[in-house]
């Protein structure tokens, strides 16, 4: 088995994902579905001789002392994936999530206006939240992009890896890599203040200090976005001021409530084509503008008030989950039962679904 021939196979097919491991054989991630491939299963020599033709020396020395490993890896005329490489029962198995070649535009992922708009503004923090898989960096990417082609700006990112290649246009950018490129998410992020850059990408917010970086960076006059594994607006917020001491919550709660402009979290369901039958996905949004509203509710550390200043500000195109899930249900596009199973908050959904309740 060669490697390259399974990663023809994952284009051709259209699967988000590869997954090898020992015991069996290579199996897809089809439109949110596995689907196993019509091979052999795999043997512990097997998975390593495909996982190890990926990696470099260096990444090889990684994985052996670390036993996990993330990485990029491309194909030349298919296209690049983003890989997860760990030890399963003693021996190496691998998650391989494709990457466009394309960066998509807001019109593909059927984004609306106002993500363009937040993408616009000239500083503040803009987070992208939702689950492994739910189009974070797609969203991000496409926003990245929109500067690029409008703005004469210098955009900084850092991720984990690099997942979308983007050419400079009217920008200059540089993509920095963990592990390539810089040895952590804060030290890239110090560095970059010194760095003259307008807008800041971080690929996952996934600590203290890179937190507070962040936070510092969006103050002081920069466009910093990044991604969280929250999976609503009020929870990202909880998770932010959680995550430093009981001593610190407060003066954080001030510097978010000064620089956070919106948050956007996401989820994925399968989409139904015209025959109702689930063919593609597609993406649940809510969002969240900061009005002054909410900032003094984010200020005063009433989080739980939030969502209903989300369910009342359709003025400034804001909207629940439960809407966005409601409005998929109601245009046919995903079946009752999969989109009850995206909210936190059913019994508002079935609420909305039955014609009750605010329609915002």
């Amino acid at each position: 088995m060669i490697l390259e021939e399974l990663l023809v196979q994952v284009f051709e097919r259209g699967a988000s994902d590869l997954h090898l491991s020992a015991g069996l054989p290579p199996v897809l991630r089809i439109d949110g579905n596995l689907v196993r491939m019509e091979f052999s299963p795999l043997s512990k020599e097997d998975c390593q001789r495909l996982i190890f033709s990926m990696l470099t020396n260096e990444q090889r020395r990684v994985l052996e002392q670390n036993w996990d490993l993330d990485c990029s890896y491309g194909v030349s005329g298919l296209g690049r994936f983003r890989v997860n490489v760990y030890k399963d029962r003693g021996s190496y198995a691998a998650a391989l999530r494709t990457i466009r070649a394309d960066v998509p535009t807001f019109e593909q992922l059927n984004l609306p206006q106002v993500v363009k708009e937040i993408a616009e503004r000239p500083k503040g923090l803009v987070l992208v939240t939702g689950p492994t898989g739910s189009g974070k960096s797609t969203t991000l990417a496409a926003m990245i992009d929109h500067i690029n082609s409008t703005k004469p700006h210098h955009i900084l990112t850092v991720e984990d890896p690099i997942e979308f290649l983007h050419t400079s246009k009217r920008c200059v950018i540089h993509q920095r890599e963990l592990g390539q490129d810089t040895r952590s998410f804060d030290n890239a992020l110090r560095a970059a203040l010194r760095e003259d850059p307008d807008v800041i990408l971080v690929g996952e917010m996934r600590d203290l200090e890179t937190i507070r970086l962040a936070l510092t960076a969006a103050e002081t006059g920069h466009l910093v976005m990044g991604t969280l594994h929250t999976s609503s607006a009020m929870q990202t917020v909880d998770r932010i001021v959680d995550v430093f001491p009981p001593e610190q919550q407060q003066q954080i709660r001030v510097q978010l409530s000064n620089s956070l402009v919106a948050v956007l979290s996401q989820a994925l369901l399968p989409k139904l084509n015209e025959l109702k039958e689930k063919s593609g996905r597609v993406m649940a949004l809510e969002i969240m503008v900061i009005t002054p509203a909410i900032a003094n509710l984010i200020r005063e550390g009433k989080t739980a008030q939030i969502y209903s200043s989300i369910q009342t500000g359709a003025q400034y195109q804001m909207q629940t989950m439960e809407t966005s899930l409601k409005d998929l249900y109601q245009k046919g596009l995903v079946t009752f039962e999969d989109a009850l199973s995206k909210t936190t908050r059913p019994e508002d959904f079935k609420r909305l679904v039955s014609g009750g309740g605010a329609a915002r």
